[in-house]
């Protein structure tokens, strides 16, 4: 919840299709990517934007992007505009890395010796500093603050084996993954072909699914020839309202080729020797949305076994289990069913009041809390409340809820969060609040509960929060029976926990 009210988010979501079989295709690309780009309107809400091709020509790359939300950027005109196509890649952005300015919209073109790339990219660069220096120096002007460019110009550098007439893409991939480390997944389209890129690290997420024929969703059809066309995502929630399905990740490290002719693994740059993979820990607290699949599980099973630990690690006598609407709920009803406690909804949101509601004098300013939740007191009056937040940042949200609760009639409030405090900055695609203004990291924390006017107040621990991430992942790679998530990893499984103990993936340049 108050992730939510802080306006910590992903820096963006990146979204591809490509028809399949005969070309001009009957497929509606555009259609598809904005709706693609809907499912993942909760990793960006500040631009969009799409570019499309008909696949035959490397100039004949159709743009459009916009400030704001998917569907107001693209209407039905805007569409008009990115026809005939046969492939295409979109992007929606939360910056962290960049201002917030159309010029920073992506996907970002560009013309190289072998024509023009359209590039979407997921991610923020540990060492963008360096690489936005030796650019410069190489005499390469930058059109914008986005640490995205510097990947566009990277990509357009001619590796030193390469002939002038034969583009070799995975070479210039392997440069830039050579250049940088970490953090980025990324969408490179040219001419007929999108390629997928994730870092060898695995920190950003990116997922591959197949269109079917509508009456296959549900499985019916597994045939090769019944794909209507592919589609790359950050994540597989936006996979179902267009009719696809799910058919792997793109591993850590891996370059994947995906045509209309099928999808072809060209390489995989290895981590050095020793280290962990590093896929961000929080697309499970928070980021994602519960629908969606990462590394062979559901981020809802996931949320729901940090809230059978944190009960393990935190009981309390209560009288009912429940939560801030709405994205700490598969932990709430975790912690719940452990506990043996009801899950009773206290509160019902207000969905029309978002974080830009004007607050025009301060009667309003006030009422704080009230003009966003709905009271459901006939629930708990007399009561002792769990609450289950996804995280507490600053503490400054949590506790005008507490006092609403209190002050219609609950009889004790013991708060308890289903994720570890955080501690540090991130660097690596995240935006959150500097190391001084998080609460774990100011007096107040050593008597937190008396801060924010709960009960008590109780974290999930670090090892609480992995063990329920890992739990299955580990359970499949010791089993071996996933060939699709396991067949390309390699070294131990990982997590970025950066921001909950200040250990980074990668050395940090500045």
């Amino acid at each position: 919840m108050e992730l939510e009210e802080l306006g910590i988010g992903e820096e963006c979501g990146v979204f591809g299709c490509i028809a399949a079989g005969v070309w001009p295709s009957e497929l509606d690309v555009p259609h598809v990517i904005t709706l693609g780009l809907v499912g993942l309107q909760h990793r960006g809400q500040e631009s969009a934007g799409i570019v499309t091709s008909d696949g035959e020509s490397a100039q004949s790359f159709k743009v459009h992007k916009g400030m704001g939300l998917v569907n107001h950027v693209f209407s039905e005109d805007s569409l008009k505009k990115l026809y005939v196509s046969n492939l295409g890649i979109g992007h929606t952005r939360y910056s962290t890395s960049g201002v917030s300015v159309l010029d920073n919209c992506q996907p970002f073109v560009v013309e190289t010796l072998h024509g023009k790339i359209a590039v979407a990219h997921n991610g923020e660069l540990t060492n963008a500093a360096r690489l936005r220096r030796k650019l410069m120096r190489h005499g390469v002007g930058l059109s914008t603050s986005s640490d995205s460019e510097l990947i566009t110009q990277l990509l357009a550098f001619t590796p030193p084996m390469e002939h002038d007439d034969i583009p070799d893409w995975v070479a210039r991939i392997k440069n830039l993954m050579n250049e940088t480390p970490t953090s980025y997944s990324l969408l490179v389209m040219h001419k007929d072909i999108i390629y997928a890129v994730r870092d060898p690290y695995g920190n950003r997420p990116l997922c591959i699914g197949r269109l079917v024929p509508v009456g296959d969703i549900n499985g019916k059809g597994k045939n090769i020839c019944e794909t209507e066309g592919w589609v790359v995502s950050s994540e597989s929630c936006s996979f179902l309202s267009i009719g696809a399905e799910y058919y792997r990740e793109v591993m850590p490290g891996e370059i994947v080729k995906i045509s209309r002719h099928d999808v072809q693994t060209l390489d995989v740059v290895p981590r050095p020797e020793g280290d962990a993979s590093a896929f961000c820990i929080f697309e499970y607290v928070y980021f994602a949305r519960p629908d969606s699949i990462f590394e062979g599980q559901m981020v809802y099973s996931v949320r729901r076994r940090c809230g059978q630990q944190l009960a393990i690690e935190a009981p309390v006598e209560a009288d009912l289990v429940s939560t801030v609407p709405e994205s700490a709920t598969p932990a709430a009803l975790g912690y719940a069913q452990k506990c043996g406690l009801p899950y009773i909804e206290v509160l019902c949101k207000n969905r029309y009041v978002g974080r830009t509601f004007i607050q025009p004098n301060m009667r309003l300013r006030q009422l704080g809390v009230a003009k966003k939740f709905g009271v459901l007191s006939d629930n708990f009056k007399g009561k002792r409340v769990v609450l289950i937040d996804d995280s507490i940042v600053r503490g400054n949200t949590i506790s005008p809820i507490i006092k609403l609760l209190r002050e219609s009639g609950a009889k004790e409030v013991h708060i308890r969060v289903a994720s570890p405090p955080i501690r540090f900055p991130c660097y690596m695609g995240i935006n959150i609040p500097t190391k001084e203004e998080l609460i774990a990291n100011k007096p107040e924390f050593h008597d937190l509960a008396n801060y924010i006017g709960a009960d008590s107040v109780v974290y999930l621990s670090v090892e609480g929060l992995v063990s329920s991430v890992q739990e299955s992942i580990r359970a499949k790679h010791d089993s071996g029976n996933n060939i699709k998530t396991n067949t390309f990893r390699t070294g131990k499984v990982g997590h970025c926990i950066a921001c909950l103990v200040g250990e980074y993936p990668v050395e940090l340049e500045w």
